[in-house]
């Protein structure tokens, strides 16, 4: 698994590119930079919407789907029912010594079609007190999908909250295409 995160590099004012492909549930977009995908937007807005949301939250970044052949294979597979694993997809993420960046990693490490709970990452992550603060560092997910967030659920088997536009009912909808809802 490659993060791509290099701290002495700030992402900002590095180049970057971004592009929205077309998937089974819907239009889906993506930004990257030269360390990899640094923002994943879930099926939910239109194109142009989509398009016109990327282009806000990164002005700098130009419409370029080159970067992005690998996810936009993988995620049409993903929304079309097909078991797939993003591990090879390389992100940005924070440094492995902050806490957000060992719950990503311990997340991103949560297999298709199985669920883990917010304890099970917060001990993953080296803290096995921490399960509400796993719970605000997922609900600050940039990457939904790639690292696989809606895969986190209570220890008693609720679903948990999701901050990607859809909500719950979007997280219901992704554990039931892997066969974990």
């Amino acid at each position: 698994m490659r993060s791509g995160y290099d701290s002495r590099m700030p992402t900002r004012s590095l180049p970057q590119s971004y592009a929205v492909w077309p998937t089974a549930w819907g239009p889906m977009g993506a930004v990257a930079g030269p360390g990899g995908m640094v923002r994943v937007v879930l099926p939910h807005y239109q194109v142009d919407d989509l398009r016109a949301l990327l282009a806000f939250e990164h002005p700098d970044a130009v419409e370029d789907p080159a970067p992005f052949e690998r996810l936009v294979a993988l995620s049409q597979e993903y929304f079309n029912g097909r078991e797939v694993s993003f591990d090879e997809v390389p992100c940005v993420l924070p440094p492995e010594k902050r806490f957000t960046g060992r719950v990503l990693r311990a997340c991103r490490r949560i297999p298709y079609g199985q669920r883990r709970s917010y304890s099970w990452v917060a001990a993953a992550a080296g803290n096995p007190d921490a399960a509400r603060a796993v719970a605000a560092a997922l609900g600050r997910n940039p990457l939904p999908l790639v690292v696989p967030c809606h895969r986190v659920t209570y220890a008693g088997g609720g679903l948990g909250g999701f901050s990607a536009p859809g909500g719950v009912v979007l997280k219901q909808r992704m554990l039931a295409l892997e066969g974990a809802g």
